[in-house]
């Protein structure tokens, strides 16, 4: 093959490997993108960057680094090629050739109560899905390796190579149970803060008390030095402890909605200003030219409407 096509544009196919090892940050996972071997995706990118007359990555002791013209490279490229992936797979016949499991990924709570629940109707119409729980930092290095198609994340990944689109706004509410309630001065709580709190067993998702310590500090203005009497890193697991009256804690409403309609949980502030946290849908671009991937995305969108 020519350093050129024919018609003497860039090879598509070089295109589309650089965006690959570009989007995920490394050569080794790149390939697995675009379904070729690491030494093949190695001789592309060779080849273009002897065409263009400059390096596109630089190597690291753990993936690749795009160089600015490799940034400049991508942006000018990028959507061109999504779509015409897009037109490419759009304009395959349409035979009932089964797809893969949509491989859908994100915190566990949030998938278990909310997620999974919304997208239980797709089942019937031929979707699967492989799903996997944990936290959004390395969910997100996991999608840019290709190991995902969509995660809903916690936190707004940087840069460009991936696509983040606000879901919903989780806000977090202080609660404990009604019998341990009765005990703390709830009056005093809102005009004197949480030194009335001071002694009250805490309930922590993580020893370091990151919601606790975020809620102490958004909403009393202080912060929060104290250490949990009990660390479990499983939300639901902390709504059931709070309500057995075990202590007090912070927690997303969705999670504890049923508890707090029920009583089993009363929440001890109601200030105007609680702390919000934005869930994001992230995938990386070009995703959704599959089907499944799309009717999922499309679901969850429309389904965190009410959430």
């Amino acid at each position: 093959m020519g350093d050129r096509d024919s018609d003497g544009s860039l090879d598509l196919n070089q295109l589309r490997t650089f965006l690959a090892v570009h989007r995920a940050g490394s050569v080794t996972a790149g390939a697995r993108l675009v379904g070729l071997s690491q030494p093949t995706v190695t001789t592309q990118l060779q080849a273009l960057e002897k065409r263009l007359g400059y390096r596109l990555f630089e190597r690291l002791p753990r993936g690749v680094a795009s160089t600015t013209a490799a940034v400049e490279l991508a942006a000018r490229v990028g959507g061109p090629l999504d779509a015409l992936d897009g037109v490419t797979v759009r304009a395959e016949p349409a035979e009932p050739v089964p797809q893969p499991p949509v491989r859908l990924a994100g915190p566990a709570e949030l998938l278990a109560v909310q997620a999974l629940p919304a997208l239980a109707p797709l089942i019937e119409r031929g979707v699967r899905l492989t799903v996997t729980a944990g936290l959004s930092e390395e969910l997100l290095a996991g999608l840019r390796a290709g190991h995902y198609d969509l995660i809903v994340s916690t936190v707004r990944p940087r840069g460009r190579a991936l696509v983040a689109e606000p879901l919903a706004d989780e806000e977090f509410v202080l609660v404990a149970a009604p019998q341990l309630a009765a005990r703390i001065d709830t009056a005093r709580l809102r005009t004197d803060g949480p030194t009335v709190l001071t002694g009250l067993p805490l309930v922590s998702y993580s020893a370091e008390l990151p919601i606790l310590r975020r809620y102490w500090r958004h909403v009393f203005g202080v912060r929060l030095a104290a250490e949990a009497a009990v660390v479990v890193a499983d939300l639901r697991a902390i709504t059931a402890t709070i309500a057995a009256g075990a202590g007090i804690s912070v927690l997303p409403r969705y999670l504890c909605a049923p508890e707090l309609a029920a009583g089993t949980l009363v929440p001890l502030l109601e200030p105007d200003d609680p702390p919000i946290n934005t869930g994001f849908l992230v995938r990386r671009p070009g995703t959704t030219s599959r089907p499944h991937i799309d009717l999922v995305h499309n679901h969850l969108r429309s389904a965190a409407r009410a959430w």
